[in-house]
């Protein structure tokens, strides 16, 4: 078990003496320069590359994101129906399907599904 933990802990200081090497030697050039800049058809950029982003279109995504999981999970309740007994099934498959109509209802509530304020 000593060796073990000996090997473990000589190949992470290895691994991390190489990773300051690597950034100890590494040769800045001028044009590294211009890969932090945003590329705009070779022209300079009118604007900044760091633009606001509206937070609403953010909560579309995860609002998104989460019924698209949702709904990946309802499939598998489909060939359940053969499987097992009806009334445990449809306990979970309501349950399943209120907590998500909540949720539906609680966003609307909030007006996240409004495109405009």
């Amino acid at each position: 078990m000593m060796l073990l933990m000996f090997m473990i802990c000589i190949i992470i200081i290895i691994s991390n003496i190489m990773m300051l090497l690597s950034i100890i030697l590494s040769k800045k050039s001028f044009m590294d320069r211009e890969k932090c800049s945003p590329f705009e058809c070779g022209f300079d950029p009118k604007s900044s590359a760091r633009i606001p982003f509206s937070l609403h279109f953010f909560l579309i995504t995860v609002i998104f994101l989460i019924f698209d999981v949702e709904i990946a999970l309802i499939f598998p309740i489909i060939p359940l129906f053969k499987m097992v007994n009806f009334l445990i099934w449809f306990k979970t498959s309501f349950m399943f399907i209120l907590i998500l109509l909540l949720g539906l209802y609680h966003e609307w509530n909030q007006n996240m599904l409004n495109w405009t304020n």
